[in-house]
């Protein structure tokens, strides 16, 4: 290939030498951040990622991933027609985790809104409570959300999670996306959700509401890992 037939470097968004800029040329484009959540636990088809992307369309699905898959975060397999998240696009996890934290502390959250499975799956990541019930710091628990499958443990204050074909765990929660979210963060009762056929319970059902238990939608101060000082007295910008 010539010089002259080479694709040219499309210029970018923001032209400045900020990491944040950066990043958001690279995966700042809307749903880019979302369709990496979509794939964080498993490599998945064109069809699965936008049956958890309600309101996008293929043509615009089919521009993130080609986007995506140029910037490095993902990867197609044309042969089996499966796209997976590189360790790059992997990496992006602790961007999820952090706007679930700061989405906390924002008004205007409404849960009744779809919640895909991985989408759940990384809120309870974010949003386990701290054991004080003096229970065993290792538990278990399955979810089925039908076409898709977790386990998910909780070991010494923190949470792993891995998409399964079928949970092997001492209880599993089957049921929608939003379903599940009201057992995980609703007053309601695993029991009482049963009995309105809202979800269903295999295996124990008190080890399934000590489990639930651990999470809460409570809103938390987000942390930094470094500190903006106040400006002194001395600084360019306008006085208070």
């Amino acid at each position: 290939m010539t010089d002259r037939a080479k694709k040219p470097t499309p210029r970018p968004r923001y032209d400045e030498g900020c990491l944040a800029a950066h990043a958001l040329n690279l995966m700042g484009d809307r749903w880019a951040l979302l369709v990496v959540r979509e794939l964080m636990f498993a490599p998945k088809r064109f069809q699965m990622i936008r049956a958890g992307l309600p309101g996008i369309t293929a043509s615009v699905l089919t521009g993130r991933l080609a986007q995506m898959r140029e910037a490095g975060l993902l990867t197609h397999d044309t042969r089996l027609g499966i796209y997976a998240l590189t360790e790059s696009g992997r990496g992006l996890l602790p961007v999820l985790e952090g706007l679930c934290r700061w989405a906390l502390t924002a008004p205007g959250h409404d849960p009744n809104r779809f919640i895909s499975p991985s989408a759940l799956m990384i809120s309870m990541g974010v949003n386990r409570i701290e054991d004080t019930d003096g229970e065993p710091t290792c538990s278990a628990a399955g979810f089925d959300f039908g076409k898709e499958a977790f386990e998910m443990h909780l070991r010494d204050g923190r949470t792993a999670t891995r998409q399964v074909s079928r949970p092997a765990t001492p209880f599993t929660l089957a049921g929608t996306g939003n379903a599940l979210a009201r057992a995980v963060y609703g007053s309601e009762t695993v029991a009482s959700l049963v009995r309105e056929n809202v979800i269903e319970l295999r295996g124990d059902e008190a080890a399934a509401q000590r489990f639930v238990a651990r999470f809460s939608l409570t809103p938390r101060a987000v942390t930094s890992c470094s500190d903006v000082l106040p400006a002194s007295s001395g600084a360019g910008g306008e006085a208070p």
